[in-house]
């Protein structure tokens, strides 16, 4: 296969199934025929109302929103989540000016512990590890879904962005990390919210590690925590 036929062919994997990303909440699951549902040991909580998350983060883990978030992010402060796995921890920093809606949108999920004790469901080898579905089908979402933002810069290695649907505005929560030559070429479809600027050679080389053709893991990959660092 040749270097642009094996880009396309990763790209459609991305997108198929309600792959990275039909996490826009009901209608992923509507398309899949597959409910959303918290695993059991998660506390079952819907939010009505349009507070921010203390800066530290809640007391409950919240998994499902009546409405997207409200702005939350200080725009006079800087943003960091730190991810722990049981590969280790990495850090990203987050870029509100690139796409402000999809950072926002993952420090307030952060903040409610909504990543906490998931899986990262999808690593296909030189492209992305992808995460942020805690239902670890590919059809998770936070029960609301958030605007497009093409980025008008390029993607890199280390690259932070939105999964989503072919559907316009259709990313929720799962999100993807650019592990290789082909994930950088992707086309500009998917809101880059930060870069892995600490652990991408360690721990997420080490998720890569786990990746498949197909895209599935081949050990279980488990992010324990992510925890936003505001200065």
């Amino acid at each position: 296969m040749t270097p642009n036929r094996l880009a396309a062919a990763v790209v459609a994997a991305l997108l198929v199934a309600a792959g990275c990303g039909s996490d826009s909440g009901e209608s992923g699951a509507e398309a899949s025929g597959t409910a959303i549902s918290a695993s059991t040991d998660v506390i079952e909580a819907t939010t009505s109302d349009a507070d921010c998350p203390p800066a530290g983060g809640t007391d409950a883990q919240t998994r499902q929103f009546d409405a997207p978030p409200p702005e939350c992010l200080d725009p006079a402060a800087t943003y960091e989540a730190v991810v722990t796995t049981n590969l280790g921890e990495f850090a990203i920093a987050i870029d509100p000016e690139t796409a402000p809606v999809a950072a926002n949108n993952f420090v307030f999920l952060a903040r409610n512990q909504y990543f906490d004790a998931t899986v990262c469901h999808r690593i296909i080898p030189n492209f992305v590890v992808q995460c942020g579905d805690p239902t670890a089908t590919g059809t998770g979402g936070p029960g609301y879904r958030i605007a497009d933002e093409p980025p008008t810069v390029p993607y890199q290695i280390g690259s932070i962005a939105m999964a989503k649907a072919q559907a316009p505005d259709s990313a929720g929560s799962q999100f993807f990390i650019i592990t290789g030559s082909d994930g950088a070429s992707l086309p500009p479809e998917y809101a880059l919210f930060g870069q892995v600027v600490d652990g991408f050679d360690t721990t997420v080389m080490a998720m890569a590690g786990a990746g498949s053709p197909d895209g599935t893991p081949s050990e279980p990959i488990e992010i324990q925590s992510v925890r936003i660092v505001q200065s």
